[in-house]
């Protein structure tokens, strides 16, 4: 049991990101002494949505300067810190060349350099992780062996490598890598949050991740002819975010957490998103699995592997741990895609029509 004073300032990693930005935005509303970590704090518009939350809020921003492979670079951020919440993690799943420089290094590295700072600052009592799903399960065909054919907190993923699946490889790997140097002490324990894809509205246009990518791909037309049948668990970032409080300040929080409220295939998204906008060339069909096979390389960029472990698979997950440990309350899945897609058009990401 570990109790967190709550007069101390909090640390967060990789702070302007789309998760750790809610993170900060609800602490600071809660009145809390935020210590914020970015790559560039002078940098206006990764940390301005950071600066726009603390105006006014009854919390205080301090912002920090840190990289995740510069061994010591968190260690002032952290100093004081009792609650050090580390999100900081790359997050992309193509247009790389080199998976190992892009994802594997700063995630585990990232990671080391984080924990050995908490290491090193006596005043730390938890860590809670941001990790994923992806360190659960590497494809969606690991759902045929899972007992009772649902994803749960004792499960990782032992399939993804450097060449199969990296971004999930650098997830797990990252979240071993905690969970070991977390062994090795006594003074700070270790929470993790497992989300599924996350979705919802941004604070910053200058975010990221996957959940845009799918957005975009179904919105802009690229998709029109039909999708694969391939399902996501899907949660909401304004829960991830309050999930990672409310793990850092229950004092009976412990080990792993996957937060995902609904599953739903792209033709289910894409058929809530047109009830709502219906002028956008949102997909209307699902597509064998022969023919995405065929054409995946080239139209989509990934491997037939991919497609045939992944295409044509339910997935479920567990997440009563989430609900009973954390007290999360899951919002609606109209709600979570309609606000994203309104948002994605109001920043240009779509275009508006």
């Amino acid at each position: 049991m570990v109790a967190i004073d709550k007069n101390k300032p909090i640390c967060v990693t990789g702070a302007s990101g789309y998760i750790a930005s809610w993170i900060v935005k609800y602490l600071l509303d809660d009145g809390f002494l935020v210590h914020a970590t970015v790559r560039d704090s002078s940098k206006e518009s990764s940390v301005a949505h950071l600066l726009k939350a603390a105006n006014g809020a009854k919390g205080t921003l301090k912002l920090f300067d840190a990289d995740l492979i510069q061994e010591g670079s968190f260690t002032k951020a952290i100093e004081g810190c009792e609650l050090v919440i580390h999100t900081a993690s790359p997050f992309v799943i193509k247009g790389f060349t080199d998976p190992y420089e892009a994802l594997i290094r700063p995630a585990v590295e990232g990671t080391d350099n984080v924990l050995k700072s908490c290491n090193a600052v006596e005043s730390v009592r938890r860590v809670v992780l941001t990790s994923s799903v992806a360190s659960i399960y590497g494809d969606a065909v690991e759902i045929l062996k899972a007992p009772g054919g649902v994803f749960t907190e004792q499960l990782w993923n032992n399939t993804s490598s450097e060449s199969h699946q990296p971004y999930s490889y650098s997830k797990v790997m990252a979240e071993r890598r905690a969970w070991e140097i977390c062994k090795n002490q006594s003074r700070w324990d270790l929470v993790t949050i497992n989300p599924s894809l996350v979705m919802g509205p941004s604070l910053t246009t200058q975010t990221q991740s996957t959940s845009i990518d799918v957005m975009r791909d179904l919105g802009s037309g690229r998709q029109r002819t039909g999708v694969p049948l391939l399902e996501f668990g899907i949660v909401d970032v304004r829960e991830v975010a309050k999930a990672h409080i409310s793990a850092g300040f229950n004092p009976d929080a412990e080990g792993r957490h996957i937060l995902s409220a609904h599953t739903a295939s792209l033709l289910q998204m894409a058929t809530i998103l047109r009830a709502r906008f219906p002028k956008y060339p949102l997909p209307k069909k699902q597509l064998p699995k022969f023919l995405v096979k065929l054409v995946a390389p080239i139209a989509a960029g990934v491997s037939r592997d991919f497609i045939q472990k992944n295409v044509g698979y339910a997935l479920k997950f567990d997440n009563s741990r989430s609900t009973s440990s954390l007290g999360v309350r899951y919002r609606p899945l109209t709600e979570t895609l309609c606000e994203h897609f309104a948002q994605m058009i109001e920043d240009g990401l779509l275009k508006r029509r």
